[in-house]
């Protein structure tokens, strides 16, 4: 078992969170922090929930839970109170339509802080055909209906000529999953773009675009893989013929099985995802529930240990976590010192 290795929850050298209490605006107590979310971010996460277990012996080792982005949103957006988690790891920003579910549900303040970058990677085997894809071919090859019409693809040849005739076979992130969101934002939604027609029906129908561009066939080329991205590594490894797409972390952690696929002609590596050259860059988020600060015992102390942890000599790179610029890092410690609210008018 490779050290991102994962079940659903691990608790950290502790017994399971007991229910207690119910909503309110404390609704009991809870001395355990919770964080669901992203299972890109996870290993991240839990690395630093190690970290701070060590330097905090008075307080409680934190939960961590792999979800996914999406499913994650949905449980920090229930509520205020010990029922509802603390922080969400998420492998992409939060959508305006979540904070507003939030804000519903009594979750007002909430604190974004960019913990560092990470890609979408595109992988095979080491003994893969080394493919050289496009944000076009790879949108030809799994979207539900490129450009309006059913997928008839069957082989990388029949999105590309100068591809192999080799069947289109793809693991994958699942629906719940930010790895997803960023795939259809960064790679599908440029490949569709690239028709005119499509680009214009982004100002003229944008429902209509979203779902011609970001829908991804059902028929068996593309195989959601749950949030274990452990399985598509194992998967790749076993069949040279498949691609695979993760989290860029998970590809250098098992580059002993697996290559990089270059994406536009750029090859995932540290350097470009660094300096986005790489179409699939991201930055990496954490959410903190801002009512949640005075009740529940180390939650800044555990957000803080991600500032000291992100930094070029910081434990998180030698995890496989892309360093934020300076300037990122400094504003974002800034924003966790002072626990600084998200201001809603900035997000889409």
């Amino acid at each position: 078992m490779t050290k991102f290795a994962r079940i659903s929850t691990i608790l950290l050298g502790t017994a399971a969170l007991t229910a207690c209490g119910g909503g309110g605006t404390t609704g009991g107590a809870r001395e355990q922090i919770r964080a669901v979310g992203s299972s890109t971010v996870y290993p991240f996460s839990t690395a630093v929930a190690e970290a701070f277990t060590k330097a905090n012996a008075g307080f409680k080792s934190p939960i961590i839970e792999s979800t996914g982005t999406g499913a994650g949103m949905k449980l920090f957006c229930a509520g205020v109170g010990v029922k509802f988690p603390d922080m969400e790891n998420a492998s992409r920003r939060i959508k305006k339509s979540e904070y507003e579910d939030c804000a519903k549900n009594g979750v007002k303040d909430i604190v974004e802080v960019q913990v560092g970058l990470d890609g979408i990677a595109f992988a095979e085997g080491n003994g893969g055909p080394g493919l050289a894809l496009t944000p076009l071919d790879i949108y030809k090859a799994l979207a539900e209906k490129p450009f309006g019409k059913p997928n008839t693809s069957k082989t990388w040849k029949d999105v590309n000529p100068a591809l192999p005739a080799l069947p289109i076979s793809v693991y994958g992130p699942p629906k719940t999953s930010g790895t997803r969101d960023a795939l259809a934002e960064l790679i599908l939604e440029k490949g569709c773009d690239t028709d005119p027609a499509m680009k214009a029906l982004k100002d003229s129908d944008k429902d209509q675009h979203k779902a011609i561009c970001t829908s991804i066939r059902t028929d068996g080329a593309y195989v959601e893989q749950g949030e274990n991205d452990n399985l598509i590594v194992q998967k790749l490894a076993a069949n040279p013929n498949v691609i695979g797409i993760f989290g860029f972390s998970f590809l250098e952690e098992n580059m002993d099985k697996l290559k990089g696929i270059a994406i536009s002609g750029v090859v995932p590596t540290y350097a470009a995802i660094s300096d986005f050259s790489y179409p699939g860059a991201r930055p990496l988020y954490v959410y903190i529930k801002a009512a949640h600060l005075k009740s529940i015992r180390g939650l800044k102390e555990f957000a803080m240990e991600f500032a000291s942890a992100w930094g070029p000599d910081g434990y998180l790179k030698k995890k496989g976590m892309v360093i934020s610029p300076e300037d990122v890092r400094a504003k974002n410690a800034e924003i966790v010192k002072s626990m600084t609210l998200l201001d809603p008018a900035s997000l889409k």
